[in-house]
């Protein structure tokens, strides 16, 4: 069983006991944290669909800190322009647990939205298959 959610921007697929380094959020401090944008959840086969409103995901903080340096270099030949930047960007580590709440059953693409008179017209529509044309013989 796993789950999408969105956090900072970005999206992660976690599964119950994963630890994931995700963007420090504002308002996040030691403790317990609760993803509110699920996206989508897995079902017990293994199918995705999408999550339900009371589907959620929680967390507990396990670290916080800072990220390795990154060196930010611009440069502009024969112009003696240099500029040297760093910069480190904070993030939070946090274990994950997923609700079991149990997922939206996905209808069939083709019976979604469609009703006989579409389904119809859509099918006649469509033209044959064009043929071959035949290769000219060279002498």
């Amino acid at each position: 069983m796993y789950a999408v959610i969105r956090a900072g921007g970005k999206q992660y697929r976690v599964a119950p006991g994963d630890v994931i380094r995700v963007e420090t959020l504002a308002g996040s401090t030691e403790g317990k944290i609760n993803f509110g944008d699920v996206l989508a959840i897995s079902g017990e086969q293994g199918q995705i669909a999408r999550a339900h409103a009371d589907a959620h995901v929680s967390g507990e903080i396990v670290e916080q800190g800072r990220a390795d340096k990154i060196l930010v270099f611009h440069y502009k030949r024969k112009k003696q322009y240099k500029k040297l930047r760093g910069h480190r960007q904070a993030f939070t580590k946090k274990e994950v647990k997923v609700n079991k709440a149990a997922p939206i059953a996905e209808e069939p693409k083709a019976e979604r939205g469609a009703t006989e008179s579409t389904k119809k017209k859509t099918a006649a529509k469509k033209s044959p298959p064009k043929k071959a044309t035949p290769k000219k013989k060279s002498s």
